[in-house]
């Protein structure tokens, strides 16, 4: 008896030390969990601590932009953005005295509320954006009368010399729709809604960066949660060092003003704009801050002048004489025209069509250009559209070889939003006249850049650099380079596109455009000494008054320069044209401009209020 007691006794006393031994292992591992939850995973800790931790968003500031020259273009000023969180606007908010400190009516505080908390009520985000530092001031003294409402610190663009509002484009808060097909976005975020600023959006936006701040039950700040150490720093935007030169470009825009039309510049070596104008424009300064929304609505309603309409690349206009030059070129590619080849012409008897003035006659393809003989080119092209096996496929031919010049078609660059143009092929006219009835008599009118063709100020003057540079051009295109903190990335330098013209002819091209400055169309206002510089004038005709342009390049020998500009409703290209182009060329290729006389009379030549 008394043994089955002791064993008895002896396996309770093992049961016991084994609860025990089992509950101490278990104690064990909740102790391990605990220390790796509270001091070796701090993830945990910060789940725990939401309710006491505010993450603060830091905005990157904007890559800048620099011109060829490495002047300033496009830079950021402080704004300030009020944040919101509504589940903290208590039923005691002024909100009378809120909109009188802020500057806004009482129903758009209350519409601008709605949506933020549609968004959410926790979570800050922005109700008011973009006020100056100057106004900030006053509204900071009194904001700790509004419970709910904080101040965020970020940057908006700052254009120093209020000039390439179309090139450079704007940035402008995110919209829903936007958000909805890109979330890496957030509202309240800001992006390139056109131009440099949308095209290179994923170079200049930047990287956010977060600050992590301990707050009270009453959202009252109590310093930062584990000394910032949990803190990332926003990365500010790439730079962009662009082909513009920015003085060239706002001399352009002011021989532009009281007028309708474009100017484009190109540097013919690495098919860089130097300077896009397009008139009327705007100071982009006027799509910054507070005022954006009403500035632009002005600015789209404009019927008038259309300030937004970048004529540059967005005019579509038939090139009249100026596209003479490719006539000449493609007569004496095909071999329907040699150097020597002369036409006939009547002066302003000629038919069928007749010229502008009278001149020497018979005359070649230099003194064709020279005096922008239109029965000579008239003859050129019929002649060689008929020296195929068909008009069909001598049209094609030559729309090819148009095409070549980067007429009809877009570039392969940063310009966004181009419009190609038109050059005309068999198909085009085979709809137009069915059965295939026409001939190359029909057409005759795009010898002279007139009827169905239509052209880009973009375009004439990549055209302008193509001849330049006899035969090639690059891809126009605004940047040269994007700076990284790893490499500086040139993304334009190897696009280089052959025309079907081969180089030996174009010296005959470009001797008769020197004879225009010289002694012809662009006499008057298109020399300029020390400079040999090869133009072409063309009066384009219009519903209205004719459209001025004019072509060129300089120097002669190694061209530094090609620029093409319109004007429209103006008359002759030799009048407003012509002045307003060697005027820019004088000031980039001398750095100043000497034909005072010239230059007074374009910039009071206003042909529009």
């Amino acid at each position: 008896m008394h043994s089955k007691v002791v064993m008895r006794k002896d396996i309770n006393e093992n049961r016991k030390y084994l609860i025990i031994g089992f509950i101490s292992i278990i104690f064990l591992v909740i102790l391990i969990k605990l220390f790796a939850i509270q001091v070796i995973n701090k993830s945990y800790k910060t789940d725990a601590a939401n309710n006491s931790i505010k993450e603060k968003v830091i905005y990157p500031g904007r890559g800048l932009f620099y011109d060829r020259n490495n002047n300033l273009v496009v830079c950021n000023e402080a704004v300030y953005d009020l944040l919101v969180t509504p589940n903290m606007i208590s039923k005691k908010f002024d909100t009378t005295g809120f909109c009188k400190l802020v500057g806004v009516e009482k129903d758009v505080f209350i519409e601008k509320l709605q949506k933020c908390k549609k968004y959410s009520r926790y979570k800050s985000s922005v109700l008011f954006s973009q006020i100056s530092k100057e106004d900030m001031g006053a509204i900071e003294e009194a904001l700790y009368k509004y419970d709910g409402i904080e101040v965020q610190p970020r940057t908006v663009r700052k254009y120093p010399y209020s000039v390439g509002a179309h090139m450079l484009g704007d940035v402008g808060e995110v919209s829903d729709r936007f958000l909805k097909s890109h979330p890496e976005y957030k509202m309240g975020d800001y992006t390139g809604l056109s131009g440099l600023e949308k095209t290179y959006e994923s170079y200049l936006k930047g990287e956010k960066g977060s600050k992590y701040i301990l707050v009270d039950v009453h959202n009252v700040e109590k310093g930062h949660y584990e000394s910032g150490q949990q803190d990332v720093a926003a990365q500010q935007g790439f730079d962009l060092i662009l082909e513009m030169d920015i003085n060239l470009q706002v001399y352009g825009e002011l021989l532009m003003q009281g007028k309708k039309g474009s100017v484009v510049a190109i540097d013919p070596k690495t098919g860089g704009i130097l300077a896009m104008v397009s008139a009327p424009s705007y100071d982009p300064n006027l799509l910054v801050g507070r005022e954006r929304s009403k500035n632009y609505y002005l600015l789209a309603h404009d019927s008038v002048n259309v300030p937004l309409l970048n004529r540059a690349i967005m005019g579509e206009y038939p090139p009249g004489s100026s596209f003479k030059i490719f006539n000449g070129l493609y007569g004496l590619q095909v071999g329907t025209i040699t150097p020597n080849t002369k036409y006939y012409c009547a002066g302003p008897e000629a038919k069928p069509i007749k010229c502008t003035h009278h001149h020497e006659s018979p005359l070649a393809v230099v003194s064709a250009i020279r005096e922008s003989c239109n029965p000579f080119f008239r003859s050129t092209f019929e002649n060689t559209i008929n020296s195929f096996s068909s008009p069909s496929v001598g049209l094609d031919d030559w729309a090819q070889t148009a095409k070549s010049f980067g007429f009809g078609t877009s570039f392969n660059s940063d310009i966004s939003n181009a419009k190609n143009g038109l050059i005309p092929d068999s198909k085009y006219y085979d709809n137009i006249y069915k059965n295939k009835q026409w001939k190359s008599s029909t057409i005759r009118s795009l010898s002279i850049g007139q009827g169905e063709i239509l052209v880009t100020p973009l375009q004439l003057a990549n055209f302008a650099a193509a001849v330049a540079n006899e035969g090639y051009y690059i891809d126009p295109h605004f940047v040269r380079y994007i700076i990284t903190p790893e490499d500086t990335i040139a993304p334009y330098q190897n696009s280089i596109h052959q025309t079907k013209v081969d180089k030996k002819y174009f010296k005959y091209i470009k001797e008769g455009m020197h004879e225009v400055t010289l002694s012809g169309t662009a006499r008057i206002y298109g020399q300029i000494e020390g400079i040999d510089i090869c133009g072409k004038t063309g009066t384009v005709q219009n519903a209205g008054r004719n459209h001025a342009i004019f072509i060129a390049f300089a120097p002669m020998e190694d061209p530094e320069i090609a620029i093409a500009v319109v004007v429209e409703n103006s008359g002759y290209g030799s009048v407003y044209a012509v002045p307003v182009a060697s005027l820019m060329i004088e000031y980039y290729l001398k750095g100043e401009v000497t034909r005072t006389r010239v230059e007074k009379m374009v910039l009071e030549t206003k042909l529009i209020q």
